[in-house]
């Protein structure tokens, strides 16, 4: 992968600037991190974190560019994403949650131009036992998925992601403009 995008084809370097202008959650701080170098020609990740209080979450997001496509992409750019959340003990002992956090990615992207999505929700849950056995269960919960956006424009995907990311984490959506107070968002 080149280390100049400034040679990428154009749609590479307009899907970056998108990702770059892009308005987010103010609750999750974002980094540049290293792309996977083998997948395609040209990627760029990124990877998020919840800043909410009394929530933990996680993720990672990763645009891939092949001037060629690919037929496994359906297009020429793939997303693919992860969320990873310590969420309640309750969540340990529901078992729809796996469709909760499908419906999550679903309404994140419903009005963003995409196709061709699909992904795995895994939750783990720790029980104790023995002289532990009075620790309350830690459950995680992972959600990794992957889309074909429609366009050059990244900003709704990544605000999508985010959304996710925040969702997972036990916070919920907000209309632009609205804050959370402070204190427990469960």
């Amino acid at each position: 992968m080149p280390q100049d995008f400034e040679q990428a084809p154009p749609d590479f370097r307009a899907a970056l600037q998108s990702l770059a202008s892009a308005r987010t959650r103010t609750d999750v701080s974002l980094a540049e991190a290293p792309a996977p170098s083998r997948i395609a020609p040209y990627a760029v990740a990124v990877t998020g974190e919840l800043q909410a209080e009394g929530a933990e979450a996680t993720g990672r997001f990763v645009l891939l560019h092949d001037p060629a496509g690919h037929d496994a992409w359906d297009g020429v750019f793939r997303i693919v994403a992860m969320v990873k959340a310590q969420v309640e003990p309750e969540i340990g002992a529901d078992d729809m949650w796996a469709e909760v956090a499908w419906s999550w990615l679903q309404e994140s992207l419903d009005g963003v131009p995409h196709h061709a999505s699909g992904g795995t929700v895994t939750k783990v849950t720790n029980r104790s036992f023995g002289d532990l056995a009075e620790r309350e269960d830690e459950v995680h919960v992972e959600v990794r998925v992957s889309w074909t956006p429609e366009d050059t424009d990244m900003a709704p995907h990544v605000r999508a992601w985010t959304d996710l990311l925040a969702a997972c984490g036990g916070v919920p959506h907000l209309p632009e403009g609205v804050t959370m107070l402070p204190g427990r968002h469960a």
